[in-house]
């Protein structure tokens, strides 16, 4: 077990590489993390089976996916907008969740379990796109990457192979031809990239960005960007919004720029590229460029409009190395090696719609990057970074060299992982490492019927073990309304969500709240700005007190004179 002191101190025990993660993807409403010992944990939405844990009902912790054999072993996950996918140590690709546009990789409904996706077990990539080696010919084929958004899945094979399927761009055959897209059912080639290696890919809603050898092999800064697609925005990137069927060299990132690519990101109508200046360098900085629907900030470009080209974001810390890059649908969020996390876009870089929108001065899109920090002022970096994943209205981290994951934006369905439904404005810990399989089957049944815990011959420490779960479950319902009641009352008075950092250090120490003197502190550290904002609270609360007492004045008044008028004679 691991030791922690009340201060939040580092672990001083060995750490178990199984609850270590190794990678984190999220989708549109839920987020899947891969665990260091091969397995893949889901929460969030469930519907349309998107969590791969056999039903359609939300989960607000981590809960492990459910697959055939406990024998897999995994290397990767993917999660497009409501499906997912995941990659074995064998090459095998398997999909589960929403299936309209055959995005799984086979015709038919949403599946709520991990399906094999057998479209890649008659195909060979080099005879597919017409190599007649014969020593080339005989390689077999083995998926080393896979990506997924919007409604579409991608995968890369060990020969830098670019595979689609799902809802792709059609590949036109003329140019009087419409752009269109079309549900492909199983995986094909995109064989615009015969003689060179597709390293890494990213794609939003109906747009493809990829960074691809200059060569046949990935050698050092070789790296071009290419983009397909929808381009209504311009999130391609090529200077106009023409939407093009086949992919096409970004001019900003082709072989003969100053920037060397290497990583990319996609929203839903914009993309981020991270770069390098090619060697000869003497430091490791990253550049960080935008492009697409600016309309909420998404671009961090200091304004709300569209971008054609790619743009570099102002107000990211000079001299830094990021470590990864994500996107929602509307905002994006950047990490640096030395744990700084930014993020820009819908509703100060959170990306909650504005129905879900805080009050005060703080509320609105942010045009320009705003850091995150992993806990208030004295703590603002994330330790040991690994990687962001953005959903459409959520962000998750995981930093502590893999051991921690915080979450923060929109919580309903879970979304968080933290066990509540509640938004949270500020990072909150994921919980994490989850309870064990056996452990979380034992807790659903038992604690239903007490007499199946004496069916299954749990003992007698297991017994008060799922009691005491079933408990926190009840208790963390009422926090979660607790929570939603004092941030309403916090933003009435104050203009700004609630947060933890706000309760008086006193009443923390104490237990004891002194609501008169902690008034009148609260007055004395006020700014003009603040003292302004109370006093008009003031103002409307007594006006609305006054308001409702004179209507229920007249209304006694008049039912006085209606009984008065009621008992005389006539």
């Amino acid at each position: 077990m691991e030791k922690r002191d009340m201060e939040g101190q580092e672990e001083t025990a060995v750490r178990n590489p199984a609850h270590k993660i190794i990678s984190l993807t999220a989708g549109e409403a839920h987020t899947l993390a891969l665990s260091g010992d091969g397995k893949v944990y889901s929460w969030g939405r469930g519907t349309f089976g998107r969590l791969g844990n056999g039903s359609e009902n939300d989960e607000t912790m981590p809960v492990p996916v459910k697959l055939q054999s406990d024998a897999f072993h995994f290397l990767a996950v993917a999660a497009g907008a409501y499906h997912s996918l995941a990659l074995a140590d064998d090459g095998s690709v398997w999909c589960w969740g929403y299936n309209t546009y055959s995005q799984l990789g086979f015709d038919g409904g949403n599946v709520s379990l991990p399906r094999h996706l057998d479209g890649f077990v008659e195909l060979s990539s080099l005879r597919s796109l017409g190599v007649d080696s014969e020593e080339k010919g005989k390689t077999p084929l083995k998926v080393s990457a896979i990506k997924a958004g919007g409604m579409m899945s991608l995968a890369i094979d060990n020969l830098g192979t670019l595979w689609m399927w799902g809802n792709c761009p059609h590949p036109t055959s003329s140019p009087d031809e419409t752009f269109s897209f079309a549900s492909i059912s199983s995986p094909v080639p995109v064989y615009d990239f015969y003689g060179h290696a597709v390293v890494k890919v990213a794609c939003g809603n109906e747009h493809i960005v990829a960074l691809v050898s200059a060569g046949e092999t990935h050698k050092g800064d070789d790296l071009v960007c290419y983009a397909w697609g929808n381009n209504n925005h311009g999130q391609l990137g090529l200077g106009d919004n023409e939407s093009r069927s086949q992919p096409q060299v970004i001019s900003k990132f082709s072989e003969e720029s100053p920037w060397a690519p290497y990583d990319v990101a996609c929203g839903a109508y914009h993309t981020v590229v991270l770069t390098l200046k090619k060697r000869p360098r003497d430091t490791l900085e990253s550049i960080c460029w935008t492009f697409g629907q600016g309309d909420n900030g998404q671009l961090g470009q200091g304004t709300t409009q569209n971008s054609f080209c790619p743009e570099r974001v102002e107000g990211l810390p000079e001299h830094a190395y990021f470590v990864s890059v994500d996107c929602g649908l509307f905002h994006t969020c950047i990490v640096s090696s030395s744990g700084e996390v930014w993020s820009w876009g819908m509703e100060r870089g959170l990306g909650l719609c504005p129905d879900v929108s805080f009050a005060g001065i703080d509320h609105g899109d942010a045009i320009l990057p705003i850091q995150i920090p992993c806990d208030g002022p004295g703590r603002p970096k994330f330790p040991g970074p690994i990687e962001v994943a953005c959903g459409a209205a959520h962000t998750v981290i995981v930093a502590d060299d893999g051991y921690k994951l915080w979450s923060w934006g929109r919580g309903r369905s879970g979304v968080l992982g933290d066990g509540k439904s509640s938004d949270s404005y500020f990072p909150t810990m994921v919980l994490w490492p989850p309870l064990s399989e056996d452990f979380s089957d034992g807790l659903e049944s038992s604690v239903e019927d007490p007499k199946k815990v004496e069916e299954m011959g749990v003992g007698e420490t297991e017994k008060k073990l799922l009691f005491a779960m079933e408990e926190m479950k009840l208790l963390q319902s009422k926090l979660s309304s607790m929570e939603r009641y004092a941030s309403i009352l916090h933003g009435s008075l104050f203009g700004k969500p609630f947060d933890e950092r706000d309760v008086p250090s006193f009443l923390l120490d104490s237990g004891t709240f002194d609501i008169a003197k902690e008034w009148d502190n609260m007055l004395e550290l006020a700014d003009l700005k603040e003292l302004r904002r109370l006093e008009m609270f003031y103002r409307n609360m007594l006006g609305g007190v006054k308001d409702k007492l004179m209507k229920r004045k007249i209304k006694e008044i008049v039912r006085e004179c209606v009984q008065s008028s009621s008992s005389m004679p006539y």
